[in-house]
């Protein structure tokens, strides 16, 4: 998650239970941050386990799943479309939450307003809140030629206040930053060829395509690409002798965690990356764009946080933070201070920024184009590092990457890596011999499950799978029932207190007036 983080502890290999705070000791976010992390791991690998790689829960009756429904609607209007019903379904465990929220009902004014218009209970495939699909591209396929399934997309990426502005408590002023950030579940139904599942269209039953897409799927969630991470002492170390310790290997004077994130996706040839020593949390909400002119809500809160010229950024919103596409990343020109405005090396790409309701901003990263190694020089692809495979890739204060070989790479793909200056190294895994060990990245991880196979204008098959609730009416007992009950507690107390309660004296004195009878 692209947020202000000292580090990310959680490790599911390690099996923590809970985090236990000390009295006296310093309180991090990384800790209260695990204690969140174990306990969605517990609930949803247990919701897993119950219901299988994903489901929707029946009616009472058994017999409908009302989550993610899909209905095909084509020929009837201009474009053909996607109704999605409401509810619940659950992907790995994640809850994934349709629901469409009722409107709210604002106060009439003394002419009186007429009633504001009911929403159906569904969302259509153009608009469901976390795909932004966009008729001019997105078009969907057309069953009479050929049937596709249709899927669901899911997984999490955090949210600032520059995103929601609500997160912001405004008590606090506006000179000072945010307090805490969120993750959010994004879910979005996607269409897929058969072609991409390859299969043919002379045996299309459910179990064909489900088996079919799981294959597929299981490809799809993890990405391929694996990085390392070390630090190494640089040529001139020398220089700085007084600020960092001569020994350290990480030469930076302040602790960072680095994010080394993928940009454009593909193989090695054409992927690209970016990295931040702050996460990539460095952000700046957009007032307004003008041409190449961006007007800022703030040019940040200190020399650490601000906005220099040479900076990369990236302009984007919501919609394309959801849709997960990379776009140029355009380097700050000039700064006008008085004015909160930066001028960019280009025009942001058109459809990006411009509607308020999405909360356009900046994110500064922290790569620079120029000198790299030994006078080799870096040139950048759309503002953005060419991944190089199989060599180590300084970033700054010898902090160092390496790119395994045959990786395949996509964007939103993520490494963190701690630097520390109480180590003078960064904080990486590593093998007996101190060798760092090539690791997956951190995220994105895609949750995938198919909805539907849309064959034509009938319909469409329904691919999702249900469980029923465990809870049930309990049965009227009858009185034989209720008789058997009371004796069996009788002959139980009996077993555990063979005095009935008695005191052992009285007891003995009851059994010998016994005997004499």
């Amino acid at each position: 998650m692209h947020a202000d983080l000292s580090r990310l502890t959680f490790r599911p290999e390690r099996h923590y239970s809970a985090v236990v705070a000390q009295q006296g000791r310093v309180q991090l976010d990384a800790d209260a941050n695990e204690q969140t992390a174990i306990q969605l791991h517990q609930a949803r690998t247990l919701a897993a386990d119950l219901i299988g790689r994903y489901g929707g829960p029946r009616d009472a009756a058994g017999r409908d799943i009302a989550g993610f429904r899909i209905d095909y609607v084509g020929g009837k209007l201009d474009i053909d479309t996607l109704h999605i019903q409401g509810g619940h379904y659950y992907v790995d465990g994640i809850l994934v939450d349709a629901t469409r929220p009722a409107p709210g009902e604002p106060v009439p004014d003394e002419e009186g307003d007429e009633d504001t218009p009911a929403l159906p209970p569904y969302w259509t495939y153009w608009d469901q809140p976390d795909a932004f699909r966009d008729p001019e591209r997105d078009r969907l396929p057309s069953p009479a030629q050929e049937p596709f399934v249709v899927y669901l997309n899911v997984w999490e990426r955090s949210v600032n206040a520059a995103e929601d502005p609500a997160l912001r408590e405004v008590a606090l002023g506006a000179a000072m930053p945010d307090t805490a950030a969120r993750v959010k579940v994004v879910w979005q139904v996607l269409p897929l060829s058969l072609a991409e599942l390859a299969i043919e269209n002379t045996d299309l039953s459910k179990d064909v395509v489900r088996a079919a897409f799981d294959k597929w799927a299981q490809k799809q969630s993890l990405s391929s690409g694996r990085l390392a991470a070390r630090s190494e002492r640089p040529d001139h170390a020398d220089e700085d002798p007084c600020l960092v310790r001569p020994d350290a290997r990480y030469r930076g004077t302040e602790n960072q965690l680095y994010r080394v994130e993928v940009h454009t996706g593909g193989e090695a040839k054409d992927a690209t990356f970016k990295w931040s020593r702050e996460n990539g949390s460095v952000v700046f909400p957009v007032d307004e764009l003008d041409g190449t002119w961006v007007q800022l809500a703030s040019l940040g809160y200190d020399d650490k946080l601000d906005l220099d010229v040479g900076d990369f950024v990236e302009f984007t919103d919501t919609a394309y933070s959801s849709r997960l596409e990379a776009l140029p990343l355009l380097r700050v020109e000039e700064l006008d201070l008085p004015g909160r405005r930066v001028r960019l090396s280009a025009e942001p790409e058109q459809g990006v920024g411009r509607r308020p309701e999405l909360n356009p901003f900046l994110r500064r990263w922290d790569h620079q184009e120029g000198a790299r190694r030994k006078g080799r020089s870096t040139s950048l692809k759309g503002g953005a590092v060419p991944v190089t495979e199989g060599e180590w890739l300084p970033l700054e204060d010898g902090v160092e990457v390496y790119f395994a070989k045959g990786g395949g790479y996509r964007t939103g793909d993520h490494w963190l890596i701690p630097a520390r200056t109480a180590t003078g190294s960064v904080e990486w895994p590593t093998d007996p011999a101190r060798r760092p060990l090539l690791q997956r990245p951190a995220g994105i991880t895609r949750h995938l499950a198919p909805l539907a196979l849309v064959k034509g204008e009938e319909g469409a098959v329904d691919l999702r799978l249900g469980f029923r609730p465990l809870a049930s009416s309990m049965p009227a007992a009858d009185e034989a029932a209720l008789a058997a009950e009371a004796q069996a507690r009788r002959e139980e107390l009996a077993a555990e207190d063979p005095s009935h309660g008695r005191s052992q004296t009285t007891a003995e004195a009851e059994a010998a007036v016994d005997g004499d009878e």
